[in-house]
């Protein structure tokens, strides 16, 4: 792993030992995602979390959101960046979280939908 984003291989290094401690398949699955080249994280529109998302559901996108679409749906959205209008827009209705944040308060990945 040659990443030279402190702040990304530490989170990748706690989603892996979050999904060996635990039954977290879904942080296996995001930190396998967060390992390939930047070029490739995913970047997700509001619109598409509109689409996809159940309320009151935590929604992990491996990379950054953006804020074209319009979200009305009270859900979680934790991602590894987001653009400002889409935490503005998330915020109104909903909660925006780091991926370190959701891994803190979801470790075992129950009710969490990835979006890529």
């Amino acid at each position: 792993m040659s990443k030279s984003n402190p702040r990304l291989r530490s989170l990748i290094a706690d989603l892996k030992s979050a999904a060996r401690e635990g039954d977290g398949d879904v942080w296996s699955d995001v930190a396998e995602r967060l390992e390939k080249p930047r070029r490739t994280h995913a970047e997700v529109n509001l619109g598409r979390i509109e689409r996809y998302a159940r309320e009151d559901e935590t929604v992990v996108v491996p990379g950054k959101v953006l804020g074209s679409g319009v979200l009305q749906k009270d859900v979680t959205v934790a991602a590894v960046d987001f653009s400002a209008t889409a935490e503005r827009k998330i915020d109104q209705v909903g909660e925006s979280l780091g991926l370190e944040q959701a891994l803190e308060q979801n470790p075992d990945g129950s009710n969490v939908r990835v979006i890529r």
